[in-house]
């Protein structure tokens, strides 16, 4: 049971950035989200994507994945509306 919680937690939680996608795109500006905070944490994900990769743990390597592909249109949404 911890497993299946675990899987759906680390699945289920990059798509909290979907909210923050539509709204810079509704508005059609980030000018509100700090370009530092965007890279840094885009740096971090990217920097931990490997070691998620590397890991016999299907829950990290789930995490690792969606995290980086959400975050990546994250960025695209902030660097565009820039």
């Amino acid at each position: 049971m911890i497993k299946i919680v675990g899987m759906i937690s680390a699945v289920a939680m990059p798509f909290f950035d979907i909210p923050l996608i539509a709204r810079i795109i509704r508005r059609k500006s980030s000018e509100d989200i700090s370009l530092v905070w965007t890279v840094g944490i885009y740096v971090c994900i990217l920097g931990m994507l490997p070691a998620s990769l590397a890991s016999s743990d299907p829950i990290l390597i789930a995490f690792g994945i969606v995290n980086a592909i959400f975050f990546t249109a994250v960025v695209i949404a902030v660097f565009y509306y820039r």
